[in-house]
């Protein structure tokens, strides 16, 4: 297995560093548009492994299919793996194709609100534009790995194993995600891009009920307050648009499918206030002869998360809590959960938690499909593949030694 990696920010250089400790591939090219920031990866993966010979870097313009193409052909890489903001998604996707290499993303192409009722109807929801292509990435026997990360990914995999395993009947298939993260020295600084929390925070939320299919509301709808394991504790979780709504009944039998986010009401107050002076926009405006997008300026304002980790304290849950009738017939209520503490990333990877374990999915992935436990073709996501050998492989001392949790809670009662 080659392996083109598509972006060197947080995401891309946790990737780097965790992959660096498994054997399962022969190489990987770490780039980005600044190829100064790949080499720094490089270099990072070497200082912390001498004698790793399987890392380089290189340039590649994301926004070109042509140029992903032209860097997989040189490379002679068989897998893509993109670590960059879903606005790049399609031209990486398309350039991966082009050249005959197997693709993986943890964020799919965006979605577009409906004109006319954007919190009531869907209108290009997440996803849409790769899925469109299955038949072609089937027709020539080649894998799209879709929502690989961690919310998309490690939730999709709970999903499959729950359906599997745990449940005759589902209810409810409801991503949970929260955290008790603080970063010294800043009044605000998210753990994660930017760009992509407005885009998932701000657009009309997606949830799939069984009799109606997919249907919008408006963000940060139906606040619950969920109470999260490994000492995080009760957070206040919302509705945003997020791609396992629309991954998970593709492949999975349940009633309902939700996502909602723990913010905080900070989070909120300052996303709204951006939305209300229009610095969520991506189109460019001209400020004193100068084409910018407001949203980028905002990126630019905030410190880059990938060099947060050594300020941050406190840990990051990922989890999916499903209801329905176990398979005994009884009413049955679980969480299933991941959790990170940002000590332990630090110390095992030198990287933040919420990059990190957003990054520990594809690589476990890729790592499957080198060893052909799992493989397809098409346009797939995480529920289409058999959870039982990635989550052993996560959590187990010989693997990647990240241990997962079940917790049963108290069925509610009808």
């Amino acid at each position: 297995m080659r392996i083109l990696l598509i972006g060197a920010g947080g995401v891309g250089d946790a990737f780097a560093r965790i992959a660096a400790r498994r054997p399962f591939f022969e190489a990987l090219v770490v780039t980005d548009h600044d190829v100064a920031r790949a080499e720094r990866t490089v270099a990072a993966v070497r200082e912390r492994n001498p004698g790793e010979e399987r890392f380089s870097a290189a340039r590649v313009d994301a926004s070109d299919a042509a140029a992903v193409a032209d860097a997989v052909r040189t490379h002679r890489a068989t897998h893509v793996m993109n670590a960059v903001d879903p606005r790049f998604v399609m031209p990486i996707f398309e350039g991966a194709r082009a050249a005959g290499a197997d693709y993986l993303d943890m964020a799919m192409s965006l979605s577009r609100p409906h004109a006319e009722r954007p919190y009531e109807q869907t209108g290009v929801k997440l996803g849409d534009e790769q899925l469109a292509q299955d038949d072609a990435w089937r027709a020539e026997g080649r894998l799209a790995l879709v929502g690989i990360g961690v919310e998309p990914g490690l939730s999709d995999v709970f999903a499959r194993y729950a359906v599997d395993h745990l449940f005759s009947h589902v209810t409810e298939l409801g991503v949970r995600d929260g955290g008790n993260l603080a970063v010294a020295g800043y009044d605000f600084a998210p753990g994660f891009s930017i760009w992509t929390t407005i885009e998932e925070c701000l657009n009309p939320p997606v949830v799939y009920e069984r009799d109606r299919g997919w249907y919008t509301i408006p963000p940060f709808s139906e606040p619950e307050v969920f109470d999260f394991p490994g000492g995080i504790g009760p957070v206040e979780c919302v509705h945003v648009e997020h791609e396992e709504v629309l991954l998970m009944p593709r492949w999975l039998d349940a009633d309902k499918v939700t996502f909602k986010y723990g913010l905080g009401t900070e989070f909120i107050d300052v996303l709204k206030a951006l939305h209300k002076v229009g610095l969520d926009k991506t189109d460019l405006v001209d400020v004193k002869g100068v084409k910018v997008s407001p949203r980028d300026v905002v990126a630019a304002c905030l410190p880059d998360p990938a060099t947060l980790g050594d300020a941050m304290s406190g840990a990051t849950c990922a989890g999916l809590l499903v209801t329905g009738t176990g398979i005994d017939g009884q009413p049955r209520k679980v969480y299933l959960s991941h959790v990170v503490d940002n000590a332990d990333s630090m110390r095992i990877d030198g990287a933040q938690c919420v990059v990190w374990q957003t990054a520990l999915n594809p690589v476990v992935a890729l790592e499957l499909l080198a060893t052909g436990v799992w493989s397809g073709a098409g346009v797939l996501g995480p529920e289409a593949f058999d959870a039982v050998p990635f989550l052993d492989l996560l959590a187990s001392p010989d693997g990647y030694d990240s241990p997962w949790e079940l917790n049963e809670l108290t069925p509610d009662v009808v």
